[in-house]
């Protein structure tokens, strides 16, 4: 059979027809991509002429088209499908990705023509293009001499392979950590839907009568709010906290140490201070001491609050407190001191209304544009489902994926990716998924979401708009490539949307009766919004701190002991607070060591929230859910890509600009 991957799509926006793509199709197009790649670069070098925006700049631009639609497809199956045999293929692919790209960038020849590219009569657009692939060579090492880029390459392809597998164990460790229960009783607290949600879970994993509690990506689980067996929420945190550091074949610890020491080598070789100091010499951040000094600015005032909160749990408690003990009398002070019982919201929350009538709502409102599900497109699994989406004129704008449900193929938390990247330059349209992690209920049983998980439904969806409304002319810059902390802003924003009053009232109605969630209820929510920020703020800081330790040590301080280093960087940082777990400790901190996503990058949450809160006050002052405002934040930010980075909101009266720094 031919392989669909050497030839374009012929689906609607280049959706790949996965129906048809074997993991054998998957190796043959890499592979094939990989070579095609190397072949196009090396006409660039062979070309004759003189180098030119032409004849290098925009020739790299349209290069590797095969390479990026092989690996487009296969990492999205790597994350949220992968059967063993994708695994397999992952673990032999990572490290010739690795290898492939330092064949490009640390080629001196391609260099010297981008090098030698006259920008002078470049539009702004143009000129910063040569400048971002001009960056990325010398971010890259072309700047080393042979020997330091052999072993920049060697280094490159063993941090490759330590991010692959450490990915591997941690989604195996939290399938394997799930918490398997006999008896219905030892759930006593749990809605019923949850319930449900877990002898399924149970069934699916072989285990008919039983039920399993199976675990998201954080340390906090959902259940431990509700569950009134405090034996069993302590077996549940223990089971959480203890992942990827209980000495199995499963442990990370050593996988951690060797990817720190390499890092800390990476950066020594390309003349930083630390991994740190690297990373964020690709941000907009100014430098890595502005960071610090943000960080260790919020971390004192979070701890108070977090410990107010914990006398006021104690009092309710009336015993002392454990860590698994949080989450449980936390609810209980916003029932009987708020009047807020968040599990008996969760009948409002139905996860089509809440899309439907909440996420596309608002989108429509603000934007124009629709969303027309096609059921005779196909994902890569049965549960992924596709919506066409059209701008307010009618013309098509591309396609949004939706796969809400977890299972033991696809890694835990959620994210958003893309298929295909928006391009004027390639003509492409862009095709982009959303990916969470909700427990599914048994068939023909209602989605009912908790507060969590409609934050982040809201929030995925802001990077989807980040994603589809991209309107760039190179793939470069197209939706979400943009510097790590400043890609959080846009979905931080769309949050905001969640407790509009005219979303609100549109999406929370009681899934049974369609009764719309009260306004007494609305306003106790509004009242108890602050309730929690110490905890949340806390278990945040500890995981963005407990990355930032990590990433300054030089090679010879990697330690013996990585518990301990943790436990002792969280004190050294103020957030080691005996009741909160970091968000994420290092065993199980996926956003750092699975690959370099956010290593040294996960302020970047924090970072983008100074923007979100502007951007959310500009909303308000110039009349919220409007096309206007919508029409200008898509045009000014959201349609720029890396060009809008240092955007400041004005209103559309203003006519204000996006800068096109980069910093």
């Amino acid at each position: 059979m031919t392989n669909p991957l050497l030839s374009p799509s012929p689906l609607p926006f280049g959706l790949p027809p996965f129906a048809d793509i074997t993991a054998e199709h998957y190796a043959e197009a890499v592979e094939a991509g990989l070579a095609e790649h190397l072949a196009e670069i090396q006409a660039i070098m062979d070309t004759p002429e003189p180098a030119s925006f032409e004849n290098t700049v925009l020739a790299m631009e349209r290069s590797g088209q095969l390479l990026q639609r092989a690996a487009a497809s296969f990492f999205t199956l790597v994350s949220a499908d992968a059967s063993d045999a994708i695994r397999d293929l992952e673990t032999t692919l990572s490290p010739q990705f690795s290898a492939h790209q330092d064949a490009v960038y640390l080629n001196r020849r391609l260099f010297e023509r981008f090098a030698a590219v006259n920008t002078d009569q470049l539009d702004a657009e143009s000129s910063r293009l040569v400048d971002e692939y001009l960056k990325e060579f010398r971010q890259s090492g072309i700047q080393l001499d042979d020997a330091g880029q052999e072993r920049l390459k060697a280094v490159n392809s063993e941090l490759s392979r330590l991010g692959t597998e450490f990915g591997q164990r941690v989604k195996e460790a939290m399938k394997s950590a799930a918490l398997l229960l006999d008896d219905a009783a030892d759930l006593a607290g749990l809605p019923a839907d949850d319930v449900a949600s877990a002898a399924e879970a149970a069934r699916t994993a072989g285990h008919n009568g039983k039920f399993l509690l199976t675990l998201i990506q954080p340390s906090n689980q959902p259940a431990l709010a509700a569950l009134e067996n405090r034996d069993v929420r302590r077996r549940l945190y223990e089971a959480s906290i203890g992942r990827g550091s209980d000495g199995s074949s499963l442990d990370v610890l050593d996988l951690v140490k060797d990817t720190v020491r390499l890092r800390a080598e990476k950066a020594a070789l390309l003349g930083f201070a630390n991994y740190a100091e690297l990373v964020v010499d690709q941000q907009t951040a100014p430098d890595f001491a502005a960071v610090q000094t943000m960080m260790n600015r919020l971390a004192p005032a979070a701890v108070r609050n977090a410990d107010a909160e914990a006398e006021a749990l104690a009092e309710i408690a009336g015993q002392p407190l454990e860590a698994w003990d949080w989450a449980y009398y936390s609810a209980k002070v916003k029932r009987e001191r708020y009047a807020v019982d968040e599990q008996a919201l969760r009948p409002y929350f139905e996860l089509d209304r809440v899309l439907n009538d909440g996420v596309f709502f608002a989108a429509n409102a603000l934007y124009g544009i629709t969303f027309h599900e096609r059921g005779d497109l196909a994902g890569y699994h049965p549960d992924v489902r596709v919506w066409e989406v059209r701008n307010s004129d009618g013309t098509e704008l591309g396609l949004f994926l939706g796969d809400y449900y977890t299972r033991e193929s696809k890694r835990g938390g959620a994210w958003m990716n893309s298929l295909v990247e928006q391009s004027g330059l390639l003509n492409t349209r862009p095709v982009v998924i959303n990916n969470l992690n909700i427990s599914k209920p048994p068939a023909g049983e209602p989605t009912l979401l908790t507060l969590d998980e409609l934050r982040t439904t809201f929030h995925e969806f802001g990077h989807a708009l980040h994603g589809l409304f991209s309107s760039v002319t190179y793939p470069r810059f197209a939706g979400t490539a943009v510097p790590r902390d400043f890609v959080e802003y846009p979905s931080q924003v769309n949050e905001m949307w969640i407790m509009w009053p005219e979303v609100l009232a549109n999406y929370a109605r009681h899934h049974a009766t369609g009764e719309a969630l009260p306004q007494e209820v609305v306003d106790k929510l509004d009242a108890a919004q602050l309730w929690g920020e110490g905890f949340g703020t806390t278990e945040y800081l500890g995981a963005a701190l407990l990355d930032l330790a990590w990433h300054v040590l030089d090679g010879t301080e990697v330690p013996d002991d990585a518990l301990e280093f943790e436990a002792k960087s969280l004190a050294a940082a103020g957030v080691a607070h005996h009741l909160i777990p970091p968000r994420y400790r290092t065993g199980y901190f996926q956003h750092i060591f699975a690959g370099a996503g956010y290593a040294a990058g996960y302020y970047s949450y924090i970072w983008s929230e100074v923007l979100d809160a502007e951007t959310v006050e500009w909303f308000k002052d110039n009349g919220g859910l409007t096309r206007a405002n919508g029409d200008f934040f898509r045009a000014e930010l959201l349609s720029r890509g890396t060009a809008a980075t240092r955007w400041t909101p004005s209103g559309p009266s203003a006519g204000a600009t996006p800068s096109s720094n980069r910093c």
